[in-house]
């Protein structure tokens, strides 16, 4: 009787808008794979497809990413294709955010998109500033952060911490001046002891600091004690 009975079946998932989006945009020409990461659509492009990728992304009625959010670089020397170059797409009208992630190494550059967002001037000019990653077809590509005649890309990370040139006013030429990095003072030692335990009294802890007194007092006393007696016992 009981083999009878049918078992009900478990009702289908349905996806989700952002699982519906990501099947489309893994089909697009050009994407070598994509998923969601931390809750948002990730597609991976190579350097050659990143203008007609984005241009979709832009146009296509069913992404619709009428915004370039940010333009940033990672740094991975370990890799052969050391920086990533990492495109955050807004879509006011559907409400949704693409992220797009293109791999290069040091020495090639990547499209430009200033045509598509003339605001990626500045993210990109950000991008060679500090990473040195190049754009090609990138009319304004200059220094945005560091000063002129700045040396190296700060945020690779095998840039010295303390860099290779100081700025500072000189009081006697009367201006600022570059100059190689001098550190005025040795590194510390830390002790790493925390506040309460190097103060002796606390503030209303009199009593219990000379209570504390006593019982080193008599544990010394205690110890001295002791040691006589093993002392003697050992002479005898």
């Amino acid at each position: 009787m009981a083999d009878q009975i049918a078992s009900p079946e478990a009702p289908s998932r349905v996806p989700t808008a952002i699982e519906i989006l990501a099947n489309e945009a893994r089909s697009l020409p050009g994407v070598i794979r994509g998923g969601i990461e931390s809750g948002e659509l990730v597609l991976y492009v190579k350097p050659a497809d990143l203008i007609a990728v984005l241009t979709q992304l832009r146009d296509g009625p069913r992404f619709a990413c009428e915004q370039l959010m940010e333009l940033c670089g990672v740094d991975w020397p370990e890799r052969p294709e050391r920086f990533d170059v990492v495109y955050m797409l807004l879509s006011i009208s559907l409400n949704h955010r693409v992220r797009v992630v293109v791999s290069v190494n040091a020495e090639s550059p990547v499209p430009s998109i200033h045509r598509l967002w003339p605001v990626a001037t500045w993210f990109e000019r950000e991008a060679w500033d500090l990473f040195g990653i190049s754009f090609t077809d990138q009319p304004d590509l200059r220094r945005i952060l560091t000063d002129y005649g700045f040396s190296g890309h700060p945020l690779r990370k095998d840039f010295p911490l303390t860099g290779y040139v100081e700025v500072r006013y000189d009081e006697d030429r009367k201006r600022v001046v570059n100059e190689p990095v001098t550190l005025t003072q040795d590194f510390r030692n830390f002790d790493f002891v925390s506040p309460w335990e190097g103060m002796v009294t606390l503030p209303g802890d009199e009593k219990a600091h000379t209570d504390r007194q006593k019982a080193a007092s008599s544990d010394v006393a205690a110890n001295a004690v002791s040691n006589d007696a093993a002392a003697n016992k050992d002479s005898k």
